[in-house]
């Protein structure tokens, strides 16, 4: 059987997110179950080789997880034939100048979001890209996780008839880090060093909203600071120079309105850390990354409002769970497996640099929103 094998320069895996879902569950899960197959009997393979400025936690994780090559000189992996793929999954401000010299060496590119610190920076990303002819891809995680899929599925069936009103609450208490160690980065909340919650989730909010429900047209948001002083991972005080938390007014195509909630200043009251109430004229939903639950047209009860009595109903108790009807993977390696198969094949991937660009667009409008107190467009032409 033919093995079709991809060396993968991983970039930024010694941080949380990177080592977890992008190295531990994705491309060593994939290496480990003997890769990805293919229809023709053939299959792809994938080899990673783990770059980064520490070259202390590079050996202990190589040598942890059987991989032969690690490397602080990013540069001289770059200039080897063999290496097709560069991932980044670097702290913000350092995306751009790697990914630039990846596509000058002719590498693939995927990276974590956001893709920049701008929008200029963005396309300057995709005109690089696009010039040298690569396959890019930004990751777009959350659309493939099962209550999303759920959700989606629900859409695709025309069970909400037509969609009015999207309604997300995401977050949870991030600790100062004074009598509890803060379980983010400190730099999340420095603006200097490319931190805050509009760049942060609002990259996120794009790309859902304009793959299940229609593209951003316009924004209405307030960004703002809770917690002025944090502590970080050497007990210092400093500044958090960066908003905490974000409320925004998302206009969609269609004239649909999204309302979503962000904030690492908030106590949990649902059943997940994200969840979305999709309302529409023949029925409701409410997902969050796991579960889905329903409430039909024909099984909306009747509410009657009396402040006067105690109320008797238990609404959550009248919604339905949606069952699986499917087996789901982790949504980061679901992801990586098709970036993978688009290499191969040579086509181009969905959630690309450009759809990066239009999560940029989105950040720049929330945060002119929140300056300037005022309601932004956003241009439909934005690497669209």
């Amino acid at each position: 059987m033919t093995v079709h094998t991809y060396r993968i320069l991983m970039n930024g895996v010694t941080g949380r997110m990177g080592y977890r879902q992008h190295l531990l569950r994705s491309i060593l899960a994939i290496r480990d179950d003997g890769g990805i197959p293919l229809a023709d009997g053939s299959s792809i393979q994938v080899e990673p080789v783990l770059v980064g400025r520490n070259g202390g936690k590079l050996a202990t994780m190589a040598a942890q997880h059987g991989i032969a090559d690690w490397s602080t000189d990013l540069d001289t992996l770059l200039a080897e034939d063999a290496a097709q793929i560069y991932f980044d999954a670097q702290v913000t401000g350092e995306r751009k100048k790697a990914i630039l010299k990846a596509i000058a060496a002719g590498k693939h590119i995927y990276t974590e979001k956001p893709i920049g610190s701008t929008v200029a920076e963005g396309e300057e990303l995709v005109q690089a890209a696009e010039a040298a002819g690569v396959v890019n891809g930004v990751v777009h995680d959350k659309l493939y996780l099962p209550g999303l899929l759920k959700l989606k599925r629900l859409i695709d069936s025309g069970f909400f008839g037509r969609i009015l009103s999207v309604r997300g609450e995401f977050g949870y208490w991030v600790f100062e880090g004074d009598w509890q160690t803060a379980q983010r980065p400190s730099w999340n909340y420095r603006a200097e060093d490319g931190g805050g919650m509009v760049l942060d989730m609002f990259c996120h909010w794009n790309y859902l909203l304009e793959n299940l429900f229609g593209p951003v047209r316009a924004v209405m948001a307030k960004a703002v600071t809770h917690i002025p002083e944090r502590w970080d991972e050497h007990g210092r005080k400093y500044e958090a120079t960066a908003d905490d938390a974000a409320y925004a007014i998302f206009e969609l195509e269609g004239d649909v309105i999204a309302q979503i909630n962000s904030s690492w200043a908030v106590r949990v009251d649902r059943k997940e850390l994200v969840e979305f109430q999709v309302d529409g004229t023949h029925g409701s939903a409410v997902a969050g990354l796991w579960g889905c639950r329903i409430q039909s047209r024909a099984r909306t009860p009747m509410p009657v409002w009396n402040p006067d009595l105690p109320t008797t109903e238990d609404f959550r108790g009248q919604w339905e769970d949606m069952p699986d009807n499917q087996e789901f993977g982790n949504g980061f390696r679901a992801q990586w497996e098709r970036f993978l198969l688009d290499v191969h094949h040579g086509r181009r991937h969905p959630y690309d640099l450009a759809a990066g660009v239009r999560g940029l667009a989105l950040v720049d409008a929330g945060l002119a929103s929140s300056r300037e107190g005022r309601r932004v467009e956003l241009s439909t032409g934005v690497s669209s």
